[in-house]
């Protein structure tokens, strides 16, 4: 059984009726009862919470992800840096201008080896498996 509802909207409104119905090829009335019935429909509140709730869990997984990359990063460089600290021997002053061309050699090929790997859309960080977390380091690591 139907009943009959006389209402009052904006004439901009009835307008985008009229365009939705004539794009459908709806009724209007059948357009309005949809989307009222969509308002009022108990698991409305329902759906938009777990359209949110599965945004938000998707955030929390990229968030998580960055964060490890972060560590991962983080340890990479630290332990470089003390392994070059460690092994590299002073040089003597006479043997200055050498070394800095030599390291000026060895960066552009490391630049050069980076732009082709990011190229690639490869990465060091995607070498590392997924199920290794950071682990704190010990004392005289």
């Amino acid at each position: 059984m139907r009943d009959r509802l006389n209402l009052s909207l904006p004439v901009d409104m009835i307008g985008r009726i009229n365009d939705l119905a004539d794009r459908k090829r709806l009724t209007r009335s059948a357009v309005v009862e949809a989307a009222v019935d969509s308002f009022l429909s108990p698991d409305h509140a329902d759906r938009q919470e777990a359209a949110l709730t599965r945004r938000l869990d998707r955030l929390t997984r990229q968030v998580a992800r960055l964060e490890r990359d972060q560590r991962i990063t983080a340890e990479t460089v630290a332990l470089f840096v003390r392994f070059w600290l460690t092994i590299t021997p002073p040089i003597a002053p006479e043997d200055q201008a050498a070394a800095q061309a030599k390291g000026r050699e060895r960066f552009e090929g490391f630049v050069e080896t980076l732009g082709r790997r990011i190229q690639k859309g490869r990465g060091f960080l995607d070498e590392v498996p997924a199920d290794v977390e950071a682990v704190p380091s010990e004392p005289g690591d």
